[in-house]
């Protein structure tokens, strides 16, 4: 399901209109996004969980030359799915 297929599920199962329930899925994902760019976990109960991790830095190989290469510390989102969503999909 792509954004779009998203939005169209959203508008007709909550009643709204395609244009509302973009502007609510785009503040969703603004809201997540800044919570975890300061560092906070978002928690949906039943749902699910983000969080921010740190991945330190490391070697690894260049898989086309074989060389060694040093890859960068980053932050990587995670996501932890919540029982009732385990439960649901199982």
């Amino acid at each position: 399901m792509n954004k779009a297929e998203l939005i169209d599920a959203m508008a007709s199962q909550a009643g709204l209109s395609k244009a509302d329930a973009k502007r609510a899925l785009d503040a969703f994902i603004d809201t997540t996004s800044g919570a975890l760019k300061g560092g906070n976990r978002v928690a949906l109960v039943g749902f699910g969980s983000f969080s921010v991790s740190k991945r330190s830095a490391r070697k690894g190989r260049n898989p086309r030359t074989g060389k060694e290469i040093n890859i960068a510390a980053k932050n990587v989102v995670k996501f932890k799915a919540g029982a009732e969503l385990s439960g649901n999909v199982n």
